[in-house]
């Protein structure tokens, strides 16, 4: 058991409308990783919290005859209730509207000014108000616009307080050279050096156009502009000013997660601000990807804005929480569809999760009047199941401390259905059928509900209620929030003599329209006309013929060579709804590890064929050309026709 100390941050979210599910996204990853430190025994601090000055939100007001405060409290209450419907379990919010923000900021202010790194000047530049930034004429795109979110700009000109930003870019730039860790992916890494060595300005931190901000302490007329204002809240909670042993405890930040489009910020004015103050770096800034929906990026005018509280409503924060974080490789981006949402939800949850703990739960009830038996002795079969138990914990506790989330949630799930394969191994009812195999029974019975036990810990990051629920139904004696991960790391945790709790359904099954019954129907009597037609010329075939082939995307999960083939691969793929093995001759121009995650086209109803005496259940599409070869991939959801 650890005694670290964790300190996790979300970026502030700006007020200025609802949240959508990207920003669901960003809170759920950091709610699950605070929620593996804790379960690990770290002592755990998580902020979020809302980013509220600025002009646009003093003309959003000024557009609804209300004050910036009535304007911001409205929607920060929005945000409140939408974590506390997530089960986001984060320490503090914190709102740069509150005034022991502004008491930090100020002091900040101070110190940065008295140490001669700010300056009075006079700013002209082109602004776009909506991202609160500056732009040279370079920078702007094609369109001559903000580069950023491709609206316009105006030649803004007045009197500013610059930080001497340009001071400090050797060292931040040595420190990214020197720290592979400091900014993760390493795509954001390589884009920050290259931004860097083009040279830094100083950087505008005060504005006289509005005044719905935090006053600059030494210059009244003036306002301390958004960067200045917004990082520093990530030292204003954990006792910058008033609290030095818990400031000490919990700074440097192990981790900021933020979006792609702020790591910039993040990894360059920040580590320069807190060089300014003589404060340690934060030892890590993650920008995860971006949501896209159905294919395409969010937006009010595409009307594809995805709100997290109607699908809350409708699928339950779990599923929701569960979605995200599996579908989705951090720093990736990646795509929400809530049709892959509900089938998700009916093959994991409902069929894998769901089966496994009812069908548990009943055959203990049946056959030992639900009294949990002690186990003697073990079979081949329970040491493997009990083997990949415990290396299942392994692979989430380096998993999770690497924030490789999506690969740590899809080994959870295959022990799912290895514990499920056990049942049908072991034949439990049939067992049940003989007095002499009592104790062989008694052992499955137990195996199988201590394989739950440790499953509802490893789940409990990514659906706590979930979680909580399968231990209640267990009946396990210790109250579920006391569990920490050492509970899981040894076989036996479950105390024989105790009686279960009764099986209640976790996930409904949803129904899906069946869309495509109708058509199905009418395609055999196609199909003996076009075998009745002679062969179309020049191998040309008809829409009849290809309908006869289904085409589908899944995602590749494991690869490994097929033993004496060169050119060949063993592949796991996921279909959705199942697992199935294909070879495919790509190992010449696909290293292992890049194919892992990757989503490509299967032909689904080839008939199977064994290579090098490997069984193959279909076949990956792939272009070539000459020796060139690429497998087809696309960031559709697992499961998508193709046609």
């Amino acid at each position: 058991m650890s005694n670290n100390s964790f300190y996790i941050t979300t970026p502030i979210y700006y007020p200025s409308a609802k949240l959508h599910i990207g920003h669901a996204y960003c809170t759920t990853i950091a709610d699950s990783v605070a929620r593996y430190h804790r379960l690990a025994g770290d002592d755990v601090f998580f902020l979020t919290g809302s980013d509220e000055h600025g002009q646009k939100i003093q003309e959003k007001a000024e557009e609804q005859g209300i004050k910036p405060i009535e304007y911001v409290d409205k929607i920060v209450a929005e945000f409140q209730n939408l974590w506390k419907m997530l089960n986001i379990s984060n320490d503090d919010f914190l709102r740069t509207s509150q005034k022991r923000h502004e008491k930090v900021v100020q002091e900040i202010f101070r110190r940065v000014y008295d140490k001669g790194d700010i300056y009075k000047g006079a700013y002209k530049g082109l602004y776009c108000t909506p991202c609160e930034s500056f732009w040279t004429e370079l920078q702007l795109d094609e369109n001559g616009c903000c580069p950023d979110c491709g609206r316009p700009v105006k030649e803004v000109a007045e009197e500013a307080y610059f930080f001497k930003m340009s001071k400090y870019a050797d060292r931040i730039l040595k420190h990214i050279e020197d720290n592979p860790d400091f900014i993760q992916p390493v795509s954001r890494r390589n884009e920050m050096i290259n931004f860097i060595k083009q040279g830094l300005d100083d950087l505008c931190i005060s504005r006289t156009s509005f005044d719905w901000g935090i006053p600059v302490p030494i210059d009244e007329k003036h306002v301390i502009y958004v960067w200045f204002d917004a990082l520093t809240n990530y030292l204003t909670p954990i006792g910058f000013l008033d609290d030095k042993e818990k400031f000490q405890k919990f700074w440097p930040a192990n981790v900021h997660l933020v979006g792609k489009e702020i790591v910039r910020f993040h990894s360059i004015i920040w580590p320069c601000i807190l060089m300014a103050l003589d404060l340690p770096l934060p030892k890590q800034i993650y920008g995860h990807g971006w949501l896209v929906v159905d294919g395409s990026k969010m937006s009010k005018s595409l009307g594809n804005v995805v709100d997290p509280v109607e699908l809350i409503n409708k699928y339950g924060a779990d599923a929701i929480r569960y979605f995200l974080l599996r579908e989705i490789n951090l720093g990736q981006d990646g795509n929400f569809s809530e049709l892959a949402l509900v089938q998700r939800i009916n093959a994991d949850l409902a069929n894998d999760l769901g089966n496994l703990l009812h069908r548990t739960l009943n055959m203990v009830g049946k056959f030992q009047q639900g009294e949990v038996l002690a186990p003697q002795g073990k079979s081949e079969i329970d040491q493997s199941l009990i083997n990949d138990a415990m290396a299942a914990v392994k692979t989430f506790d380096q998993g999770m401390a690497e924030m490789k989330i999506s690969n740590v949630i899809k080994a959870v799930w295959a022990f799912i259905s290895r514990a499920n394969k056990y049942i049908d191994e072991t034949a439990p009812w049939a067992l049940a059928k003989e007095a002499a195999k009592k104790q062989e029974l008694a052992n499955v019975m137990y195996n199988l509900l201590e394989s739950l036990r440790i499953i509802s810990v490893l789940i409990a990051p990514f659906m706590p209620t979930t979680a909580e629920k399968i231990w209640l139904q267990l009946n396990m004696p210790e109250k579920f929030a006391d569990v920490r991960l050492d509970a899981i790391k040894t076989w036996g945790g479950t105390p024989a003599g105790m009686h279960i709790g009764e099986a209640q359904q976790l996930f409904p099954r949803i129904e899906l329209e069946k869309e495509e019954a109708a058509p199905q129907k009418s395609e055999k009597k196609d199909t003996k006309k076009a075998e009745a037609k002679p062969a179309a010329a020049d191998g040309e075939i008809t829409i009849d013929d290809f309908a006869k082939v289904k085409l589908q995307v899944v995602e590749i999960l494991e690869a490994e060579p097929v033993p004496k083939a060169d050119k060949l691969l063993k592949l796991i793929v996921d279909t959705g709804t199942e697992k199935r093995q294909v070879v495919s001759g790509i190992a010449k121009h696909y290293e292992v590890k890049d194919l892992i995650g990757k989503k490509v086209i299967l032909v689904m109803n080839l008939k199977p064929a064994k290579l090098r005496g490997v069984e193959s259940q279909g076949m990956i599409l792939a272009a070539t050309k000459g020796d060139e070869l690429e497998v087809v991939s696309v960031d559709m959801p697992v499961g998508s026709v193709v046609r």
